[in-house]
């Protein structure tokens, strides 16, 4: 009996954990805002039909910024290679607005910007570390995740483009 019990122990804890970590398939329809404070639709990303990079991030992640960078870094050439676009959603509360719109400038980012000040977008998601990656296909699902990033990542995220 005492088995039996273990057994179900470890069922309910591994389908816990499977249920919070599983990745969404398809992007949720949740409004959040650009860097003008205009209400943007989540689906809306996908209106041009190519694929869409998102990754989640804060201006205190410093792993964030440097996946960032390296995407900044790379632009231009994946442009010649593949046509995508990325769109990079910052999870940075709203007293953090300022100071996002000052590391998007200073950086001069070349791809759309996001803010999800009340989270309601990376909820829908299932992220919970950051930085967290998604590639959408042009049909909308989600075709790829990762979660951190580690210089030379990057070259994974060129590569399922390539091979949408």
């Amino acid at each position: 009996m005492s088995i039996d019990v273990y057994r179900l122990g470890w069922l309910c804890v591994i389908w816990l954990f499977a249920t919070m970590v599983s990745a969404q398939t398809r992007l949720p329809a949740i409004q959040v805002n650009n860097l003008k404070g205009e209400t943007v639709n989540v689906g809306s990303l996908l209106d041009d039909g190519v694929p869409t990079v998102i990754t989640f991030w804060t201006t205190v992640c410093k792993p964030c910024l440097q996946e960032l960078d390296a995407f900044s870094e790379q632009w231009e050439d994946w442009q010649r290679e593949v046509k995508f676009k990325i769109v990079a959603v910052s999870a940075d509360d709203a007293r953090s607005v300022t100071k996002v719109r000052t590391f998007v400038a200073t950086n001069e980012w070349p791809f759309t910007i996001l803010l999800d000040q009340n989270q309601d977008f990376k909820r829908a998601m299932n992220v919970s570390v950051i930085p967290h990656l998604f590639i959408i296909d042009a049909k909308g699902s989600v075709v790829y995740s990762h979660i951190g990033y580690n210089p030379g990542n990057e070259a994974k995220v060129l590569e399922v483009l390539k091979g949408l």
